[in-house]
């Protein structure tokens, strides 16, 4: 049986189930990240044939850089989804799944970025930039 997870966004608009194993949280701290969410981002990933939306036509792309886009609730403005040009898997916040998630977190990436109001404090690698 597959491993299996749910979540949805602050206003519900927009629910998410997953099948299949999930990634370590990857906690990024580059400024786009900061700015979206307030703080950094922290998501998991899935495959992409493992993730089904119902809500999607609630969900907005926003083109965020050259190279990805990122998906939120355009009714609460939930931060959800990161998914990178060409990838096949998405990218899915850890904050909005069902708890218990399981999910911890497995590195920081961009730290050079990072906000100068808090320290890393967990024993998770940390990279400059992205690994």
């Amino acid at each position: 049986m597959s491993e299996t997870h749910s979540g949805h966004c602050l206003c519900g608009a927009v629910r998410f189930r997953t099948s299949g194993r999930l990634r370590d949280v990857t906690a990024c701290h580059c400024s786009q990240c900061r700015r979206q969410t307030g703080h950094f981002y922290a998501a998991t990933n899935v495959q992409d044939d493992g993730l089904a939306v119902e809500g999607a036509e609630s969900v907005t792309w926003y083109r965020a850089s050259e190279t990805a886009s990122r998906g939120f609730c355009r009714t609460c403005g939930s931060a959800l989804f990161w998914k990178g040009d060409g990838s096949d898997y998405t990218s899915i916040m850890a904050g909005a799944f069902d708890q218990p998630t399981g999910l911890k977190i497995g590195v920081h990436i961009f730290c050079a970025d990072k906000g100068d109001y808090y320290e890393i404090a967990d024993d998770a690698p940390q990279y400059a930039q992205g690994r």
